[in-house]
């Protein structure tokens, strides 16, 4: 077992410990209940308020820092191998198929080619379902919700690895693009923000920025331990801004966003991140609030 591993089983291991400490507490209050009920003595729990934070400080452990030193889910070689797949995928695909499949020539190169924007809309929804993926597991493994399904340490994996494969099919979306005759983008048009002024300049420039915002975010686990938590955290916030800008660049320059599948994922993938954001909000405010109201007991 490698020490990556290990310490990832370590953290784990923590996590679910202090999950069982605070589910077992409730029970040991009930057991209490019959003798106090029967007159038997008994030792009453302590109604402090520091008692009440010691046993509420579990909880908001699982949730908040018990995987903060976790290392992360994909190794750093294992996603630098996914980006370059994903960049000589795209290469291939433009320079090779022609010759290798030339039944498709029509379609590749013919006046009016499709193939290459066909790959470019299936990379973006792929894309896109991904990074809603990502959001949905980083809002669930921080409240209670991720106690029900699918738990604190397997959401937190799934949010990294949705994040970062995300990004590799952002990066697959954009360089196909380059086979496109009718796109006729450049590689400089493609990568740098705003540079295109061809098809929907504003919209494809926000999905670029979005793109850059989402390796931000991606990369931040590999330097969690070097910037801080408290940097760590607030680059995460940018996860909803890269949402956000994915949602518009996909609306509004995607050429199939009238279509039925195209709107049901738009507005399910939408209504749920903002249904949970909304939902971890109302449970921060209650805690904050909770928390003000035992202090000053």
């Amino acid at each position: 077992m490698t020490d990556e591993k290990a310490a990832r089983l370590a953290t784990i291991r923590a996590a679910n410990a202090a999950k069982r400490e605070w589910t077992a507490q409730p029970s040991a209050m009930a057991e209490s209940a019959p003798a106090q009920a029967a007159g038997m003595p008994h030792t009453a729990p302590a109604t402090s308020s520091a008692s009440r934070s010691a046993s509420s400080q579990p909880q908001r452990a699982l949730d908040a820092d018990a995987f903060a030193d976790m290392p992360p889910a994909m190794a750093f070689q294992t996603f630098l191998g996914i980006m370059l797949a994903a960049i000589l995928g795209a290469f291939a695909a433009i320079m090779a198929l022609p010759t290798w499949l030339p039944g498709l020539s029509a379609s590749l190169l013919g006046a009016e080619p499709k193939a290459y924007w066909y790959l470019s809309r299936s990379s973006a929804f792929v894309a896109y379902i991904l990074l809603w993926l990502s959001m949905v597991f980083g809002l669930l493994m921080t409240n209670r919700l991720a106690r029900v399904w699918p738990g604190g340490p397997t959401a937190f994996d799934l949010h990294q690895h949705a994040s970062l494969l995300g990004l590799a099919f952002a990066l697959f979306h954009a360089l196909i693009l380059l086979g496109d005759r009718y796109i006729q983008a450049t590689l400089i048009q493609v990568l740098v923000p705003f540079q295109y002024a061809g098809y929907e300049p504003l919209w494809v420039g926000l999905g670029q920025a979005g793109f850059y915002g989402l390796a931000i975010v991606g990369l931040s686990f590999y330097v969690k331990d070097r910037i801080g938590r408290r940097a760590w955290r607030l680059i995460h916030f940018l996860s909803f801004v890269v949402f956000a800008l994915a949602l518009l660049h996909g609306i509004w320059s995607g050429s199939d966003s009238q279509s039925d599948l195209a709107r049901a994922i738009y507005w399910a993938s939408g209504g749920s991140v903002l249904f949970l954001t909304i939902y971890r909000a109302l449970i921060t405010l209650c805690v904050a609030r909770a928390k003000v109201a035992g202090d000053g007991l």
